[in-house]
Order: structure tokens, then sequence, then C-alpha cells
């Protein structure tokens, strides 16, 4: 049975499409397949009795065309420092079956789901020019900006407003400076391509 949760903070994305990734707009991904992750960090949340304040977690995945089309392959990066109560809540989580949302979604589109790995977390907060290292970058790197104005050079401010948003409601649009995966089964680098920076906020079942 799964147990009452609620998780508010701060989510980092990015992926291999174009500005605006065309997930937000319904619409397949830029170049066929999806290369992307999402990073949660957690500012307050629990999971039953088990508090989750300030763990921090990545979702990484690829999938061969549209996410909703499903055959996907994710791997969960959990910070090392996440005790094992909180291991195992996260891990309630990110198998989905019955939570809600966002992880359901996520969990029906998953076929293939690689083996948690839990390592040093490096977290630097700043809204669109966030950053977050695990491994010492090895395993993840995920560092942000605005979106350059190919002209001119200076930075664009863009945002996305979906009320139906499953991730966030709002979203500061932007690109990476650094976006790479590199897991045991998973492994690409999209650097220069799409990221998004959120505030969220999540509870279940």
């Amino acid at each position: 049975m799964v147990k009452k949760w609620s998780l508010a903070g701060s989510i980092l994305g990015g992926c291999n499409c174009d500005w605006g990734c065309p997930c937000s707009f319904d619409a397949p991904p830029t170049n066929g397949a999806c290369q992307g992750a999402y990073a949660w960090i957690v500012k307050k949340g629990h999971y039953g009795d088990v508090k989750l304040d300030g763990v921090a977690f990545v979702g990484a995945g690829f999938h061969p065309g549209a996410i909703h089309l499903g055959h996907g392959t994710w791997v969960t990066l959990v910070d090392e420092r996440a005790s094992p109560a909180q291991r195992e809540a996260i891990a309630t989580l990110r198998n989905g079956d019955g939570v809600g949302l966002p992880f359901d979604i996520f969990a029906k589109v998953t076929e293939t789901r690689l083996p948690t790995i839990y390592a040093p977390f490096q977290v630097s907060l700043k809204g669109i020019r966030s950053s977050l290292k695990v491994g010492g970058g090895k395993l993840f790197e995920l560092t942000i900006s605005r979106i350059k104005n190919p002209v001119s050079g200076d930075e664009e401010e863009v945002y996305l407003d979906k009320p139906t948003g499953f991730t966030a409601k709002r979203s500061e649009l932007g690109m990476s400076i650094r976006m790479r995966v590199n897991t045991p089964g998973l492994s690409y680098d999209n650097s220069g391509k799409y990221a998004e920076f959120s505030e969220f906020a999540y509870s279940g079942p």
C-alpha cells in the first residue's frame, strides 16, 4: 500500500531537443528519439513518516521515439547521503504503480529500469544558472543557462506556463552549457541543447 507523500523543491532538466522541448507542446522529439534527464532537488518532503528534506535524485532516460510511445530505458541516481529509509522511499516513488504524478507517467513509459546508482551529489541552485554533478561529473553533469541570441549573443529570458504540465506548471526555458550522462547501459552528451528550471510541488496518492 502506497503511503501519503509530498515533495516540493527545484527541478533541473535537459534533453537533446531544440529550444522549448517539443514534449512541452505534445509534439514528437526534434530528432526522433529522446535523450533526457530530470534532477529533483527536494527542499521539503516526506513519504509516510520518512522525511525527505534535502534529498536529491536524478532520472535519466532514453526513448527510441516520442516518450508517450513507451519503450524507455531509465536509470535513477540518488545522492549517497540519503538514508536507507529515504532510499527506499525514493525507489517506491520512482517505480510508480499508483503513487501519483509525475512518477506514474514515467513508470508507464519505461520498459527497462537500470540498477539505481548511489553517488555524491554537488548541487548549486541559482535558478536558470543552476548546476549539478553526480560522482564528480563522471556519472552525470548538468549546467544550465539562459538561451543566447544567435545574432547579438544576449541572453533571452523565456518562460512556459502550462497548467496541465505534470512535472511543473511554470518553467524557465534555457539551454545546457554541459549535459552529460555516463552510466552503465546509458550514455550521451547533449551539451548546448535544451534545458529548463522549475519549482515543483507533488503529492499522492
